[in-house]
């Protein structure tokens, strides 16, 4: 039989030597050997599931594998090996995906199910396929330090978090995933380190730079002095979540804190890296970038970084003052008028270069040349229903029929649309920000949220600031766990999403997401329209209105005129009895429209 070997290797540039220790009583220390400029490494006789450390010089203790597949006892324990071949997949006829068609449903592992593994999540890919969502954007799954935590403090890259399941818990929710036909994408956080457990300075301060500022501390260190280890250690990890485990993309934390100076930018080198690794499979790259900066999206060889989509924070936050009438903190530049909704559909972010009061500085850069589905437009994601105070969610912020219209214009609108997990059933339960944190960092995590949500006038109160859910509680963390009953209990709110996403879906003139033969209009200060042109199948007219009854006695809009020989015909209404409304009244019924208050119409144009 021939004999199993793992290969050892190690960037440490300041130690004199380097050790793997192993829990194995038969092995118990093995020397790497010195390669040049800091790297270390050694082939040892052993296999899968050998527990190691690695020492450096005459530290005793022991430190994780930087590169470590696996922590079985979280990010102080020893690292695993793991064959990364073991896994029989069952996925070899899965193409990859595009961002064209895509329905995105950002989904939180731990809060997606009450046993919070992967396995347990593996048997809601049947509802989520048939519901019509076609791709999960799961929140970041590397390993972090205690029971529960969004993800963004991860410290161990390369290591789905033990707590989610075993080292191949992942592989197995991507493989019954593409065998529902779905996708998934992966949230990564390349921007910084969590603060607890993080042993990256340890194997060399180089790993980090203080020459930029960063808000979630240190900044990675992409082009100063021996940052080529390290963007190593970065695109390596975007390679091997596209590779190991078959993901179908990547959602870049935050892309604005990826400070690089040099060419090509990290990001850049990132994105081409990750595309490489798919071939032939086809992938989406989406970013998070607050400075809405739309040159990410151009292609690498035309000076941009080559993503796919950028999040549209513009439709969410105009969206959240048109459904809640607040324009408090970072909502103040917007007015969720009509125009501002017609203006995200015809053109994805409503700033391109224009001052913005908020930050004191001109925001965003042209993307008119953007193609729609590069925008991801969401009324929910992690972040927004988390910074709503007690994590309220958007059902519970405005009324039922204005909600019931907002949903129909991102699920019918050109954009790529992103539910959170819940949102189609109205989930009862909230989704606050939770980290399992002890001491000094919990008690500066609890003092930091509520600093951050004093920019909301309602939320600086002392009554309102001793009422915020303590963020270090399993007691906050539980309550965020989704009640599978709400599918039941919500039923008219589930009808709505699994109607909208089918009629997106199977409709040809709405999915093309084209803003080419797309026009709107203005009908008053809250209501408006959005007209789909297609002479072979016919028109599509999106009527909204998110305001009062709208008697369109008078109407001098041509784009409400029906083609040349053609009618319109009602094909649907957010106001159906099936989704809770009071009953769907044909607006066509007379010559004189009367579009009802808080409702969306579809109609289409057919033969005379």
């Amino acid at each position: 039989m021939h004999e199993q070997r793992v290969h050892f290797r190690v960037w440490a540039p300041r130690a004199r030597t380097v050790h793997v220790t192993f829990e194995d009583a038969e092995r118990l220390t093995v020397a790497l050997e010195p390669e040049g400029n800091g790297y270390f490494a050694s082939e040892v006789r052993g296999s899968a599931g050998l527990l190691y450390r690695y020492r450096l010089d005459e530290d005793r203790d022991g430190l994780p594998d930087p590169w470590s597949r696996f922590q079985p006892r979280g990010p102080h324990g020893p690292s695993m090996v793991v064959d990364p071949a073991a896994y029989g997949w069952h996925d070899e006829n899965w193409q990859g995906l595009r961002i064209e068609k895509q329905i995105l449903y950002e989904c939180h592992i731990g809060a997606f199910t009450q046993e919070g593994t992967l396995d347990a999540a593996t048997r809601e890919l049947a509802f989520l396929a048939e519901l019509g969502i076609t791709c999960i954007e799961l929140m970041p799954v590397a390993e972090f330090p205690g029971r529960f935590n969004w993800g963004y403090d991860g410290v161990n890259l390369f290591a789905p978090f033990h707590g989610y399941g075993d080292h191949e818990a992942l592989k197995r929710f991507v493989d019954a995933a593409h065998g529902r036909g779905l996708g998934v994408v992966l949230d990564v956080v390349y921007n910084h380190l969590g603060a607890e457990g993080n042993c990256l300075s340890r194997f060399s301060p180089n790993y980090f730079t203080d020459r930029y500022p960063n808000e979630w501390g240190a900044a990675l260190n992409f082009d100063g002095t021996l940052s080529r280890p390290v963007r190593e250690l970065f695109v390596e990890n975007a390679a091997y979540w596209i590779g190991e485990f078959h993901l179908d993309g990547l959602r870049l934390d935050a892309t604005q804190s990826l400070f690089d100076a040099s060419q090509p930018h990290i990001l850049a080198e990132i994105s081409a890296r990750a595309r490489t690794q798919a071939a032939p499979r086809e992938i989406i790259l989406i970013g998070e970038n607050e400075p809405q900066r739309a040159e990410q999206l151009h292609p690498i060889d035309a000076g941009g970084f080559g993503l796919d989509a950028l999040w549209n924070d513009d439709f969410h936050h105009s969206a959240r003052v048109a459904a809640t009438g607040r324009r408090h903190g970072y909502f103040a530049d917007y007015r969720g008028n009509a125009q501002e909704m017609l203006s995200t559909m015809k053109y994805g972010f409503l700033f391109q270069g224009q001052h913005y009061r908020w930050q004191g500085k001109p925001r965003g850069s042209p993307a008119l040349d953007r193609p729609r589905h590069a925008f991801v437009a969401a009324l929910q994601n992690h972040d927004q229903v988390a910074n709503t105070f007690t994590g309220r969610r958007i059902h519970e912020l405005t009324s039922p029929a204005r909600l019931r219209a907002l949903t129909a214009l991102m699920l019918l609108g050109p954009m790529t649309p992103m539910l959170f997990m819940g949102q189609e059933v109205a989930a009862s339960t909230p989704f606050t920000f939770f980290a399992d944190q002890e001491g000094d960092l919990a008690q500066s995590t609890r003092d930091g949220r509520k600093k951050f949500l004093q920019q909301f006038q309602d939320y600086a109160t002392p009554a309102a600031q001793a009422l915020l859910p303590d963020p270090t509680s399993l007691a906050t963390f539980q309550g965020c766990k989704l009640d599978a009953a709400d599918r039941e209990r919500h039923g008219p709110h589930l009808r709505l999403h699994r109607d909208l996403l089918a009629l997106r879906r199977n409709d040809a003139v709405l999915s093309r997401q084209d803003s080419v033969q797309l026009d709107g209009a203005v009908l008053n200060e809250h209501a408006f329209l959005i007209r789909w042109f297609d002479a072979e199948s016919g028109d599509r007219l999106l009527l909204v209105n998110l305001g009062d009854d709208l008697e369109m006695t008078i109407a001098p809009e041509p784009l409400l005129a029906p083609p040349r020989a053609r009618q319109w015909r009602q094909v649907w209404s957010s106001d159906d009895c099936d989704y809770g409304g009071g009953g769907a009244v044909d607006i066509l019924r007379s010559p004189l429209w009367t579009l009802p208050a808080e409702s969306a119409v579809l109609l289409q144009a057919e033969d005379s």
